[in-house]
């Protein structure tokens, strides 16, 4: 195992090595009037060990994401992006729509976006994948459990008090995979037929009291910033596709594969970055009901359930800009669980160029998994990344 590690750390940081520096998207075309296209993507190579208590452990070596991505403006104040991805997330190879909008940002402190794009509810998971200080993301920040993913919406987002204060308001489609296990969120751009469609809609505020921290974990900078947030969003199911349940209200899966009726999110927020330190925490609590209310599986008691998690992360420049040592727990509850499920995490990140090209090493374990007494994992992530 540990001759496994090395040589794949190894191979990740000859990876890195080998790639050219460039800063995140390459400017391809620009004239006077303000037209021009960009181009770029991330590319993470990652290997995942996974070592059950109950069962053999299982490891991989796989692209985690393979991101590339196009963005320009024909026009004033307009511009358009769309990025898809080829990498392999829950098991499986996929090509799959990220972002697809076009925005407007004639207004002072104002963007209009209208498309495929992040929904504005949780800090984690608006601080993306390429700046995040842990290999994967933790309960707050996953779609799987809560978390609204990429939708097709229109947002209005704003800045205000020299952008100390940030505000955003959404509404837009969204569809919820139907597995008792999870309270998961999906584009309305998929593949899959048997997801429940519904209208969502939302807003979150933010306060920059020290000025405006961008969502990107690590302290960089070295200087003191810090904010605080709250998030709020309700979805209803439109009723158009109930796969799994049928006209008399009956649970065609005995429980198995639930059709949600409705979701309603919170969510408050915090960071703080100075002197090499970073830490970021957020809470999240989400009330979710069935169509049957008989359901009583999984997350689900009765047919519905309170599903709230927490998670604090954070690093420490160890070598200031080149090697961080980052550390995070995380813990998730809900009416059908019969243990809490926790993940306490340890790991390294190493920056050639910052963000743009780093290798990062995550060790997590697991106790009570889907909230099952005694299923515990120790989980290690390797993972190389080089955004262009």
């Amino acid at each position: 195992m540990r001759s496994r590690v090395l040589t794949l750390t190894a191979f990740g940081g000859a990876v890195c090595l080998a790639l050219p520096a460039f800063g995140a998207g390459v400017t391809v075309y620009r004239n006077d009037d303000g037209k021009y296209v960009k181009m770029g993507g991330r590319l993470q190579i990652q290997y995942h060990r996974a070592d059950p208590d109950r069962g053999d452990a299982t490891d991989e070596v796989f692209f985690r994401r393979l991101r590339p991505y196009i963005e320009g403006s024909a026009h004033k104040n307009w511009k358009g992006k769309f990025q898809w991805d080829m990498g392999k997330a829950e098991g499986e190879n996929e090509v799959a729509i990220k972002d697809a909008y076009l925005q407007y940002k004639g207004l002072k402190g104002l963007k209009i976006t209208l498309g495929n794009q992040n929904f504005p509810f949780s800090r984690e998971f608006l601080t993306s994948s390429k700046y995040q200080e842990l290999v994967e993301r933790t309960f707050v920040g996953d779609h799987n459990y809560g978390t609204p993913d990429r939708n097709v919406s229109l947002t209005v987002h704003g800045l205000a008090l020299g952008k100390k204060f940030e505000w955003a308001v959404a509404a837009g489609a969204a569809e919820i995979d139907p597995d008792a296990k999870k309270l998961d969120f999906d584009t309305p751009v998929n593949r899959n037929e048997d997801f429940n469609q519904g209208w969502m809609f939302g807003g979150r505020a933010e306060f920059h009291p020290l000025g405006y921290l961008k969502k990107s974990q690590g302290d960089f900078a070295r200087e003191p910033k810090a904010t605080i947030g709250v998030a709020a969003f309700l979805w209803s199911n439109d009723d158009d596709n109930n796969a799994y349940t049928d006209d008399s209200g009956a649970d065609a899966s005995s429980g198995k594969k639930p059709d949600v009726s409705r979701v309603t999110g919170f969510e408050v927020s915090g960071a703080v970055r100075g002197g090499g330190i970073s830490v970021d925490a957020e809470y999240n609590r989400f009330h979710a009901e069935t169509v049957d209310d008989a359901v009583s599986a999984g997350l689900y008691e009765n047919g519905e359930t309170d599903l709230w998690s927490f998670a604090v992360e954070g690093g420490v420049m160890v070598l200031p800009g080149v090697l961080e040592a980052v550390a995070g727990y995380q813990i998730q509850d809900a009416d059908g669980y019969d243990q809490a499920w926790t993940r306490t995490s340890l790991g390294l990140n190493w920056f050639l160029k910052k963000h743009d090209i780093k290798l990062q090493a995550t060790y997590r374990l697991g106790q009570d998994l889907n909230g099952k007494d005694g299923a515990d994992e120790d989980e290690l992530f390797v993972q190389a990344q080089y955004v262009f």
